[in-house]
């Protein structure tokens, strides 16, 4: 049984479909998740959506239904609530008109992400859960989550200590976690508590790798798992191109955000 995980596209379409393109030449997967951070930031929100919501209609009935499963992250809660992400605030004057810009420009990408979805988008996206899992039988519990199980922006990273790591999934079972959000791959087996701790990376906005798009196959057989993370080139400067063609409002830091400058 193989499962590919999918995360942190950041309204990248072009790297999600060079994504798509690399699952299917390698023969497709009879589970697919997406982790969350659908839409914002990058030049085609609603089009990202109506992307992965496809994949959730074909696999709502039929031979294909349970298959698939999608979650918010934390761009996503903010374009549907409106809020933004958590500041400790500056303790310096000199710091605070850049922490103004750092609001502006990351409400003004979340106002705009929200303007380019229908209604009908803005609900599916609104209805998401928060964590997804499944069973594999011989295998066990596979959980999957944005940040850390309960936190959409909680960071479970390589540099985290094992009681970090075993305390952000204390309260949940199973023997393998499966997250996004910090845009790095990782694939970490903890001393304490017996999980596998995985990252898969994002797909539109890679911070250790700008213009590969990441993703993971994770292949089950005889009670192991089989984990390949894998990376795929897309043509960065498209993209860019894309968001002054599409009038995104915040054009200078998104550019700089996708190339890591």
């Amino acid at each position: 049984m193989r499962l590919a995980v999918i995360s942190d596209i950041h309204g990248n379409l072009t790297a999600l479909e060079a994504v798509l393109a690399d699952l299917e030449a390698r023969g497709g997967s009879d589970h697919l998740w997406f982790l969350g951070d659908l839409a914002a930031i990058g030049p085609r929100p609603a089009e990202c959506v109506r992307r992965i919501k496809a994949f959730a209609d074909a696999a709502a009935e039929g031979e294909k239904k349970g298959t698939f499963r999608a979650i918010r992250g934390n761009t996503d809660r903010w374009i549907v609530h409106g809020t933004r992400a958590k500041s400790a605030g500056v303790d310096k004057a000199e710091d605070l008109p850049n922490l103004i810009n750092a609001f502006r420009n990351m409400g003004g990408a979340m106002i705009w992400a929200l303007e380019q979805l229908s209604y009908e988008e803005y609900d599916w996206l609104r209805k998401l859960p928060g964590e997804c899992e499944l069973h594999v039988p011989g295998y066990g519990t596979v959980i999957g989550y944005h940040g850390t199980p309960g936190d959409d922006e909680g960071y479970l990273t390589p540099e985290s200590t094992d009681e970090e790591a075993a305390d952000a999934l204390l309260d949940r079972e199973g023997r393998l976690g499966i997250g996004g959000h910090i845009h790095r791959q990782m694939d970490r087996m903890l001393s304490i508590g017996g999980w596998r701790a995985i990252n898969v990376g994002s797909v539109g906005m890679s911070f250790e790798k700008p213009g590969i798009a990441q993703y993971g196959v994770f292949t089950f057989e005889d009670g192991d798992v089989q984990v390949d993370l894998r990376g795929v080139p897309y043509d960065l400067e498209s993209v860019i191109a894309d968001l002054k063609a599409v009038g995104f409002p915040a054009l200078d830091w998104a550019t700089k955000t996708i190339r890591r400058t």
